[in-house]
């Protein structure tokens, strides 16, 4: 049958009874420690894998509750913060207030994240923004935990550790998980649409009703973030053609046609249940329900702008990337294992393909493999052919950082297992190699908290490398951390308290950065002529080039990254004898 039937690894009983009773069997992917298939581990040692997997998200968990307040508003913020307010008065004023439909160009986004918000904003114990970054914290850890059980399904308990661990040490996730509110959510989203239709590949040709309303559920609500979510769905089509084709290369069209029509009878809810969940929050699709998706598919693959993004030291046009612009970002943002890891993953997949692997597995085993694959490459296939606009690194490309990461894992997990058959020292050596990286990456996140999310690996010299070729802090998130040291800066000068006078303050860079957080003290006078250019203190931030020179002054504070500098206080008050200089 073409099937597997029993257990899989994670513990749910997939196939059952269709085909071996109307057509010979067909051969089936057995676990295998090489190749395609799932390494077999002791019972022991797979619990202990799960419970360190477990382990790891709670500390993520516990992690995220107590920094979270360390991280600035991103510059998209407000705008989305306000979306999410207007789409809550749509339905409290019964549909009456439309304004979310013509809000900027939000309408061409879902609202899931904004508008849940929006919801829990009244009822938090935290400010609004502090909120937004909580929740978007936890969706973060929502999708690590999708990336474990992602790479789990595949290749077992070790793997998907791997993987877990991998993701929350990239610094271009973690880094984006506190205010990243539209790429962290989508990219969370994705890995876990991968996870279920995975689930529904094994499961073929007959899925359960649970996999299938769950896969419906998660396209819906990703969807329910941005258009492209679209992309889960092609690669599941993708993979059960593969199916069918396998199908009626072994048993014949009659067969595959059955096969066919006992899967789209299970399939078909999936999509009410997709458009019905993002209908609810993006409720701008359904004023148009065929025309308005398309429209939003159209419009944010080719977007309608035009700023100049930072690319291996030039500047080059946001609506005209150069074809390398994505690839080079991702080789040069992930972590080196990671990088090494899909490459590694590269080769010994298509060694096991030559050496004819899937015959002893089966050939459905590929098909299992085929939404992974197409979610790592077809995206960046896709950029290099139709060239859409981008800016800002790998941003909107962060859905991506997931099934590269699971390649890694599952390529590590494989040279593990090649090692310990090597020998038990040799085993261990591995062991001890992946623990040390490990090790180094935490520490060099922990180092450059809370702006993580600037990282850059070392085949680009670190971030101390990549200053003045790509860009760092876009998000303009080290001015919350400049803010907050300026105002132990002038309290220290006056004993610990708020100083006897009210001060003024510049900034140039993203300003909804400093604004909820400034003391009653300390006054923003952005845009007030003439008082901008007397301001006693002049923050700014380095990503743009001529702020830091914009106003003169005394430099008093920096805030860096691997000693780059990513934002500067200046002290512009007259010199007084009182006051330190340092």
């Amino acid at each position: 049958m073409s099937v597997e039937t029993g257990l899989r690894d994670d513990g749910d009983t997939v196939g059952g009874p269709t085909s071996s009773a109307r057509r010979p069997a067909v051969a089936t992917a057995a676990p295998s420690t090489g190749g395609a298939g799932v390494v077999v581990l002791p019972r022991g040692e797979a619990a202990l894998w799960d419970g360190l997997s477990r382990a790891l998200l709670l500390g993520l968990l516990i992690l995220a509750a107590l920094t979270f307040l360390s991280y600035g508003i991103s510059t998209d913020e407000e705008v989305q913060h306000i979306y999410g307010k207007k789409l809550l008065s749509y339905y409290l004023s019964g549909f009456q207030d439309r304004s979310a439909f013509h809000f900027k160009d939000l309408a061409y986004y879902g609202g899931l994240f904004d508008l849940v918000t929006a919801v829990v904003v009244p009822f938090s114990p935290f400010e609004e923004y502090e909120t937004r970054h909580l929740l978007c914290a936890l969706v973060g850890v929502l999708g690590i935990a999708g990336t474990w059980r992602y790479t789990r399904l595949l290749a077992g308990p070790r793997a998907g550790f791997i993987a877990a661990a991998l993701l929350s040490l990239s610094g271009v996730y973690y880094g984006a998980m506190f205010n990243n509110t539209k790429d962290v959510p989508f990219a969370a989203g994705m890995v876990w649409t991968l996870y279920f239709a995975t689930r529904i590949l094994k499961q073929m040709p007959r899925p359960s009703r649970s996999a299938v309303l769950k896969f419906g559920l998660v396209l819906g609500l990703t969807l329910a973030i941005r258009v492209g979510a679209v992309l889960a769905g092609f690669y599941l089509a993708v993979a059960m053609a593969m199916h069918f084709a396998l199908v009626t290369q072994q048993e014949g069209r009659r067969w595959a046609l059955v096969d066919a029509r006992r899967a789209f009878l299970s399939l078909w809810p999936a999509i009410p249940v997709a458009y019905g969940i993002m209908a609810v929050f993006w409720p701008w699709v359904v004023q148009r329900p065929f025309r308005n998706p398309l429209e939003a598919l159209r419009v944010v693959s080719h977007f309608p702008i035009d700023i100049q993004t930072l690319f291996m030291g030039e500047l080059v046009h946001s609506n005209a990337p150069p074809a390398l612009y994505l690839p080079v970002y991702l080789a040069v943002k992930l972590p080196e294992a990671v990088v090494i890891g899909v490459g590694v993953a590269v080769v010994m997949a298509a060694v096991w393909l030559v050496r004819g692997g899937w015959r002893r597995t089966g050939a459905f085993t590929v098909v299992r493999y085929t939404p992974l694959v197409l979610a790592g490459f077809l995206p960046i296939l896709l950029f290099v052919l139709m060239r859409p606009s981008v800016y800002n690194g790998i941003r909107h490309f962060l859905f991506l950082a997931p099934p590269m990461v699971v390649m890694a894992a599952i390529a590590a997990d494989r040279l593990w297992t090649l090692c310990q058959r090597g020998g038990r020292a040799l085993g261990q050596t591995f062991a001890a190699a992946m623990t040390v990286v490990g090790v180094v990456y935490a520490w060099q996140l922990g180092a450059m908290h809370p702006n993580q999310y600037v990282y850059y690996n070392q085949f680009v010299g670190g971030v101390r490398g990549a200053d003045g070729k790509f860009e760092l802090d876009y998000w303009g998130n080290s001015l919350h951390e400049a803010l907050q040291e300026l105002i132990e800066y002038v309290e220290r000068e006056n004993d610990g308290h708020a100083p006897p006078r009210q001060y003024t303050l510049t900034v140039c860079g993203n300003t909804l950065a400093v604004r909820f957080e400034l003391p009653p003290w300390l006054r923003l006078v952005n845009g007030i002529e003439p008082d901008w250019r007397k301001a006693d203190f002049f923050l700014a931030f380095t990503q743009v080039k001529r702020c830091p020179s914009l106003l003169d002054g005394h430099p008093i504070l920096e805030i860096a990254a691997d000693d780059v500098p990513l934002s500067i206080v200046k002290d512009r008050r007259p010199p007084r004898a009182d006051i330190p200089t340092e």
